[in-house]
């Protein structure tokens, strides 16, 4: 039952950030673009007490490479995370159903990922893959603001 339930919650949360994306992009992003950054603070704060937990046994490489493969996860959001300047000349996510794949994919491959790190113990998976979240939502996120911050200093077209 327990495993079901994992699997019921991850599906939950899957659902609930592609429903938040997809009702983002058509809202005009506020101010100077700053709330993009906030998932990949708060993530980055959220893995501070997870690598505190006395019961995790990693080597310092082991957070290295999940690091690095979140890096690696994050390069299909990257590329698939644009914005544009609409007629009201507010700036808007685009509307990207590549977008949704690549989120799925970087889902299914974490929670593939997840079978074959059991043996680990639960404290270090649970570490392991917070740090593969940083991986991928800081350069993600980061990514978008810049790419936000780059249309935002264009002048606005009198059109």
């Amino acid at each position: 039952m327990e495993g079901s339930s994992l699997i019921i919650y991850v599906v939950l949360i899957g659902a609930l950030i592609l429903w938040r994306r997809r009702r983002a992009m058509s809202r005009p992003i506020k101010g100077k673009g700053l709330r993009l950054l906030l998932p990949a603070v708060i993530v980055a704060i959220l893995c501070v007490p997870v690598l505190m937990e006395p019961k995790v046994d990693a080597a310092a490489w082991e957070f290295v490479a999940a690091f690095a493969a979140g890096a690696v996860l994050s390069i299909p959001l990257i590329w698939t995370t644009n914005y544009e300047r609409r007629d009201d000349g507010l700036i808007y996510a685009v509307r990207n159903k590549s977008f949704i794949v690549s989120f799925l994919a970087v889902f299914i491959v974490r929670f593939l990922l997840r079978d074959y790190l059991a043996f680990v113990g639960p404290e270090t998976e649970a570490a392991l893959f917070v740090i593969l979240a940083v991986g991928y939502a800081v350069p993600w996120r980061i990514a978008s603001y810049l790419k936000f911050r780059k249309l935002y200093a264009e002048p606005v077209s009198a059109s």
